[in-house]
């Protein structure tokens, strides 16, 4: 059952206080993190109890399912990312849909993007998302990122913004900040091999945001801390 508007509402106060502690408790002005509200399978109506409550960055995985939640948000400013892996076959109803795709894992799919990109005029922020080692996780390889990152920052239509990863999950939060660790140390080398800015880090979910903050994270995904428990099996984000 979705959450009434009163209790997404304190949730998201709730959720705005521990980025702020966590921020101050690593030096770091809270106003430097972007909060995304991951509303995969949550109707729309949470989503706009959410824009109501302040919320403005919204994080979907699912082309269909955002094609028909977007309908009835038409009215909304809001920024949607595409934080699920797109397959190839749906990427140019994505590019119409989303204004971020935050996923992109070859160098295949970002030039296909590009390409729907230019056909729609549109100059598309991106993230590149790296695979941190489990063998079920989506992403691009380390060793293939530099050749990735050169080839996405190549792209006239694509805005290649940082990078994004998903660690294994675990209960214990702490569990994640080597994974959030090293994200951070491969930003910063690409960054320097290949001669372009990569300000975005996104990382770290409703179980592991605080650590996320604490390494650097500028951008972090929550859906369950605020829109609750989903009805079906899900990894919690």
């Amino acid at each position: 059952m979705a959450l009434d508007a009163a209790t997404i509402e304190a949730n998201i106060a709730r959720v705005r206080e521990e980025i702020a502690n966590a921020a101050r408790s690593a030096g770091r002005n809270p106003d430097e993190i972007t909060l995304v509200a991951v509303s995969k399978t949550f109707p729309a109506e949470s989503v706009r109890a959410a824009h109501v409550a302040g919320l403005r960055h919204f994080g979907e995985n699912r082309v269909q399912e955002t094609e028909s939640k977007r309908r009835s948000l038409a009215d909304l400013a809001a920024t949607w990312h595409l934080i699920g892996h797109l397959q190839s076959n749906k990427v140019r109803r994505a590019v119409e849909l989303f204004d971020r795709i935050d996923s992109v894992d070859s160098t295949a799919l970002a030039e296909k993007i590009n390409d729907a990109a230019a056909e729609h005029g549109k100059q598309l922020g991106i993230l590149i998302e790296v695979h941190m080692g489990e063998t079920t996780k989506t992403g691009v390889a380390e060793t293939d990122l530099p050749d990735l990152t050169r080839a996405a920052t190549s792209l006239s239509h694509l805005d290649l913004l940082g990078l994004m990863t998903v660690p294994p999950y675990s209960d214990d939060p702490e569990f994640a900040r080597p994974y959030f660790q090293k994200l951070r140390v491969l930003r910063d080398e690409i960054a320097r091999q290949v001669g372009h800015p990569l300000p975005v880090l996104s990382m770290g979910m409703s179980h592991d945001f605080r650590i996320a903050i604490e390494e650097g994270a500028t951008e972090i995904r929550v859906g369950t801390a605020i829109f609750g428990q989903r009805s079906s099996p899900a990894r919690v984000l």
